[in-house]
C-alpha cells in the first residue's frame, strides 16, 4: 500500500481582498497540515479571488497574487504539496492558472485549457487558454519556473490537473494524464450555483475517477464573492470510480477541509488490469516535472462513509437549495459592502415576503453554524447587534418591514404584512402614503390644466402609487445604513410589470433570478415544511390564500397581476420557450397549445403576442435592474446572462406570422386546442 491522505478546501473569499484572502488560505493550509494531509486542492483563483473582472488586466494585481504566493503562501507548505490559484504572465498574456508548490518551494504552474465563456462566465475576456501539449520556463525575477500542459511527479507519486471548465468539456486533460500513469487529479475550481448542477460535478468526479483509474480531488470557492455569481461549495473526493467524500455546501465558515486516504498502489493496479488503459510513450523532455518529496508512513485508515445533509436528498431539495443560496448570498453581501441589515418594502404579497423570509432565514442558517456570538464577530462593524443575544433579537435588529398604504390597500394585504412580520422577528413599520399620492396628483392636474382619470390615466395613476413608496424606504435604508431589498421576481422582469422607482428601488434584488410560480410554490412548501432543521411558517397562509394583486387600482376593479399579465405558469413556459430556447412566437404558440389545452386558440395567441411585446419594450428595465443571485440558467440578468437589444424591431414581422397561424387554425379547428 501506498497511502497518501489529500483533502479539498472550501474557502470563501472576496475579490482583490489580499489580506483576508491570504489568510484564509494559510488557515486551510495550517488545518490540512493539522490533520496530516500531504496534497491540498485549494480552489480556483483563490489568492485574488475568482471575480476580480477586468481588474485582471492591472499589472498590480498580477503582481500582488505572485508576491502573496512568494511570500506568505509558500513558506506555509513546508512537508505538504498544495495548489494555489492564481493569475499568471506568460509572453505578454495572462493565464488562468494553477501553481504547484511542494516542501515550501514553487515546482511548477499549469494554466487552464478550456476557458468558461458562456453564462455568467467571461475568462476569453480576461485569460488565454493554453495550447495542448505546449510548456515553457516562466522567468521571474531571474528564477525559472516550469510552465504550461505539465504534470509532477512528487517523491514518487504523478499528480495532474484538471482546471475547472477543463473537466466540463469532452477533450478533458484527464485523458491524456492517464495515459501518463497519473496517480491523482486535482481540480481547483470556481463552479457556481445552479439547481441540480451538484449531480453534474458528482458524475464527472466520480466517472472521472473511474475511467482515468485515479483520485480524483475536486475543490470549489463558497458564497458570493462579487455580487451576483454564488458557490456552494461542495468538495468532492473519489476513486476508482467510488466517491469518498463529500463537503458541506452552502456552509458559513470561511474555510473548510474535506479530506480522505487513499491508496496510490490501488489505483496504479486497476490501471493495470484495465483492458482499456493505454499508457503513453512520447513522453516529451520538460512535460513531467519531477520533485523529491517524502511522504510521511500512514496507517490504513476505515473508510469514513460519504456524509451528506438530509435536505440533499430530500424531493424538495430545489427549496432548500434556493433557501440557502440565497440567504447565503444576502450574508456576504451585507457583510461585504458593510451594510447594517436591510430594508424591505413589505405589501402582504408573495414577492417581498419571499424576501422578508429570506432574511430571516440568514440569520437563522448563519448563527446556527457559527453561534450568535460568532454572528456577531463576523459583522464586527454592525455595532447595533452587540447586545443581541438571541435570533429573534438579531432578526429585529437587522431586517425592517415597511408596509406603506394608500386607499386602494385593502384589509388583507395589510393583515398580511403584519403577521409575516410578527412571525420572523422583523422590525414593523406602517405608512399611510395616500395624502403624498394625492399632492403628486394635484401637483400634475395643476401643470397640465386637466383631471387625471382612471379612464384615461390608468397607467400613470398606477404608478405614482409605487413611486411614492420609494423615497422613503430609501431614507430608512440611509438612516439604518441599511440594503433596500427590490422584490420584484423574473416572471415580472420579463414582461416589465414593475415600476421603475418603485417596486424596482434597492441596492439588491435577491429574488430577480427566479420565477413567480416557483416563489408561490416555495412559500407553500415553507407553510408547510419549511427548511431542513427551520421546520415550518404557519404564518404564511395568509399570503398563501391570497391571489397576487399589486393593489395600485381601486378595489372595486379587483386588480390581480394575472389578469394585468396572463396566468403565472403560461408566463413562465413562454419566457422559457421564447427566452432560454430562442422559439419564434409561432413555435412558442405551438408548444404553448400542446403544455396548455384548457386555454382557447386565440386566447392563448393574444397571451404569446402580449409576452414578445413586453418583452422587447421593456429590455430598458431589465438593465437598471438592482443586481441579483443567479440561481439558473433561465436567468434574465442582461449583465451576466442574457443579452437583448434595448432598441429592436419588436418581433414586428414574426407576431404578423403568429396572427396569420392562429386565425388560420382557429378557423379550421375552432374548438380544438392541439396540433
Amino acid at each position: 500500500m501506498k497511502l497518501v491522505k489529500v483533502a479539498a478546501a472550501i474557502l470563501n473569499q472576496t475579490p482583490l481582498d489580499w489580506r483576508g484572502n491570504a489568510a484564509r488560505t494559510i488557515e486551510a493550509i495550517r488545518r490540512a497540515k493539522a490533520e496530516g494531509v500531504t496534497v491540498l486542492c485549494l480552489p480556483e483563483m483563490v489568492l485574488t479571488g475568482y471575480g476580480c473582472q477586468d481588474g485582471f488586466f492591472s499589472p498590480s494585481v498580477q503582481r500582488e497574487a505572485w508576491d502573496v504566493l512568494v511570500d506568505q503562501i509558500v513558506p506555509e507548505t513546508v512537508g505538504i504539496v498544495v495548489s494555489v490559484g492564481l493569475p499568471i504572465v506568460y509572453r505578454n498574456a495572462i493565464f488562468n492558472a494553477a501553481c504547484m508548490v511542494a516542501d515550501g518551494k514553487v515546482v511548477g504552474i499549469v494554466c487552464k485549457r478550456h476557458l468558461a465563456g458562456d453564462g455568467v462566465h467571461y475568462e476569453p475576456r480576461w485569460f488565454k487558454p493554453w495550447q495542448l501539449g505546449a510548456h515553457g520556463q516562466l522567468d521571474v525575477d531571474g528564477v525559472d519556473y516550469p510552465i504550461g500542459d505539465i504534470y509532477f511527479e512528487v517523491g514518487g507519486v504523478r499528480i495532474g490537473f484538471e482546471i475547472c471548465e477543463d473537466a466540463w468539456v469532452a477533450s478533458r486533460p484527464g485523458t491524456s494524464l492517464a495515459g501518463r500513469g497519473v496517480d491523482i487529479i486535482l481540480n481547483p475550481s470556481a463552479s457556481h450555483f445552479a439547481f441540480g448542477k451538484l449531480d453534474v460535478r458528482k458524475r464527472f468526479v466520480i466517472e472521472g475517477s473511474r475511467a482515468f483509474a485515479v483520485t480524483y480531488v475536486y475543490a470549489n470557492l463558497l458564497g458570493n464573492d462579487s455580487g451576483r455569481i454564488v458557490y456552494d461549495g461542495g468538495a468532492l473526493i473519489a476513486s476508482e470510480g467510488r466517491l469518498l467524500a463529500a463537503g458541506e455546501r452552502f456552509g458559513y465558515e470561511d474555510v473548510s477541509l474535506t479530506t480522505a486516504v487513499i491508496d496510490v498502489e490501488q489505483t496504479r493496479m486497476i490501471q493495470g488490469w484495465t483492458n482499456s488503459f493505454r499508457p503513453s510513450f512520447d513522453e516529451p523532455e520538460g512535460e513531467c516535472v519531477t520533485i523529491p518529496f517524502s511522504w510521511p508512513e500512514l496507517d490504513p485508515a476505515l473508510p469514513t462513509g460519504v456524509s451528506t445533509a438530509a435536505w440533499e436528498q430530500s424531493e424538495h431539495r430545489k427549496e432548500e437549495e434556493f433557501a440557502r443560496a440565497i440567504s447565503l448570498s444576502l450574508f456576504d453581501y451585507m457583510r461585504r459592502s458593510y451594510s447594517r441589515g436591510f430594508v424591505i418594502s413589505l405589501s402582504g404579497g408573495a414577492d417581498s415576503t419571499a424576501c422578508a423570509c429570506l432574511v430571516a432565514l440568514m440569520v437563522r442558517f448563519a448563527t446556527d453554524a457559527l453561534g450568535v456570538d460568532g454572528f456577531k464577530e463576523r459583522l464586527s462593524y454592525y455595532t447595533e447587534l452587540a447586545d443581541a443575544t438571541t435570533v429573534p433579537e438579531l432578526v429585529e435588529r437587522m431586517l425592517v418591514c415597511v408596509y406603506q398604504a394608500t386607499r386602494n390597500s385593502g384589509e388583507v394585504t395589510t393583515n398580511a404584512a403584519r403577521t409575516v412580520a410578527a412571525a420572523i422577528h422583523a422590525e414593523f413599520m406602517h405608512l399611510d402614503v395616500d395624502g403624498l399620492v394625492e399632492r403628486y396628483v394635484a401637483l400634475v392636474e395643476g401643470g397640465i390644466d386637466r383631471e387625471l382619470t382612471w379612464e384615461t390615466d390608468d397607467l400613470a395613476l398606477q404608478n405614482i402609487q409605487a413611486r411614492v413608496r420609494g423615497p422613503s424606504v430609501w431614507m430608512l435604508a440611509n438612516i439604518r445604513k441599511a440594503l433596500l431589498v427590490s422584490t420584484s421576481n423574473r416572471s415580472e422582469a420579463a414582461v416589465g410589470y414593475a415600476t421603475m422607482d418603485g417596486d424596482t428601488c434597492g441596492g439588491i434584488s435577491p429574488i430577480a433570478g427566479i420565477d413567480k410560480a416557483f416563489l408561490r410554490t416555495w412559500l407553500r412548501w415553507y407553510e408547510e415544511l419549511g427548511p431542513d432543521g427551520v421546520g415550518p411558517l404557519p404564518a404564511l397562509q395568509v399570503v398563501n390564500v391570497q391571489q397576487p394583486t399589486a393593489e395600485l387600482r381601486p378595489q372595486s376593479e379587483g386588480q390581480t397581476d394575472e389578469g394585468d399579465l396572463m396566468p403565472y405558469p403560461l408566463l413562465d413556459a413562454i419566457e422559457r420557450a421564447a427566452i432560454r430556447d430562442k422559439q419564434d412566437p409561432v413555435e412558442c404558440f405551438r408548444l404553448m397549445r400542446l403544455e396548455f389545452p384548457q386555454y382557447g386558440l386565440e386566447q392563448l395567441g393574444a397571451w404569446v403576442e402580449r409576452f414578445f411585446k413586453l418583452w422587447c419594450r421593456n429590455q430598458w428595465k431589465r438593465e437598471r435592474y438592482a443586481p441579483s443571485f443567479h440561481v439558473d440558467d433561465e436567468n434574465l440578468d442582461p449583465k451576466t446572462w442574457c443579452r437583448f437589444p434595448i432598441l429592436s424591431g419588436g418581433y414586428a414581422k414574426e407576431l404578423d406570422d403568429l396572427r396569420a397561424y392562429v386565425a388560420k387554425y382557429s378557423a379550421a379547428q375552432p374548438s380544438s386546442s392541439s396540433d
